[in-house]
């Protein structure tokens, strides 16, 4: 099975320490094969979290240098022309609705429509407190994100008076073609939703040092959360073959290169997700090990 294959952007820790080099990263990657690039979002690394990342009671270091994420999405749009540009994700409800429409519509334009909008709730109570918003129905807050967003991007200067926005009539730029809105999702309430109402789902797989054993373990839960999706799309009447698949496979930093291939080819052929991108974060300090790796996947699953 054929894998489209797409990277991170170096936003984060070390890599971002090259900022004034993202635009050539991306060209370079883009030339190198990547058929998308990929973008996180950190507002801020709490130094005595609430809550950790990824259910430890931590944060990485990694995150205590983080670049805006949609500053990186417009210098990739502008030295580029094919990679598709993702976001993986947005903390959405930190972002007024109509701040968000118009950079969204800003860099879909840039980028002759080449945007996935991804978004998701985020993790982090400190993030939210230092945006001014509350931590609570972080779910009924995307719902309310996304109707907003419908409204505004139809083109009819509409607005909402919503529970947690109030949005007046207005005009807001519309992006032909509209980008399409990916969400994370984990939870049966989060996967149902992306059912409903998404074009896409972004999905998880980490590899670790025994990253073939990872992978194959990763499989069986990635399934039935697509049947979860694909299950509730039914049932509001959308066809599941219409909602896309980009898989992110996370490394830590002791995945051996020689294996990370394997490890994707497996996952790819058991889950049937052909776009997958990779992020070396973890892994690789410097902008051209971060290319080495994707180079060397690219060239083990040709």
């Amino acid at each position: 099975m054929p894998v489209d294959l797409g990277l991170t952007l170096p936003q984060f820790g070390p890599g971002a320490g090259d900022a004034a080099r993202i635009g050539r990263f991306a060209a370079d990657a883009e030339a190198a094969g990547a058929a998308s690039l990929w973008v996180g979002d950190r507002l801020l690394a709490a130094r005595d979290p609430q809550i950790g990342y990824g259910g430890t009671d931590t944060i990485p270091v990694e995150f205590r240098r983080a670049l805006d994420p949609f500053a990186l999405l417009a210098a990739a749009a502008v030295t580029t022309t094919t990679a598709r540009l993702g976001a993986s994700v947005l903390v959405a409800p930190l972002y007024a609705p109509a701040l968000l429409a118009r950079s969204l519509a800003t860099i879909a334009a840039l980028s002759d429509g080449r945007l996935l909008a991804g978004l998701g709730i985020g993790w982090s109570p400190e993030e939210y407190a230092a945006a001014g918003v509350g931590f609570d129905h972080r779910g009924a807050r995307l719902d309310e994100l996304l109707d907003t967003l419908d409204i505004l991007w139809a083109g009819h200067g509409e607005g909402l008076d919503g529970r947690f926005w109030t949005t007046p009539a207005c005009w807001v730029e519309t992006p032909t073609p509209r980008p399409p809105l990916y969400a994370a999702a984990f939870s049966e309430k989060a996967l149902r939703r992306v059912g409903r109402r998404c074009d896409g789902w972004l999905p998880v797989a980490r590899l670790t040092e025994h990253a073939v054993e990872a992978a194959g373990k990763a499989v069986e839960g990635l399934r039935v959360m697509r049947v979860t999706i694909d299950d509730a799309a039914r049932a509001a009447g959308r066809d599941p073959a219409a909602i896309a698949t980009e898989l992110r496979v996370n490394l830590t930093g002791d995945v051996d290169r020689g294996e990370l291939a394997e490890a994707v080819a497996l996952l790819v052929a058991r889950t049937g997700f052909e776009r997958v991108f990779l992020d070396p974060m973890y892994r690789d300090d410097t902008v051209d090990a971060r290319l080495a790796t994707f180079t060397h996947v690219r060239d083990a699953l040709a």
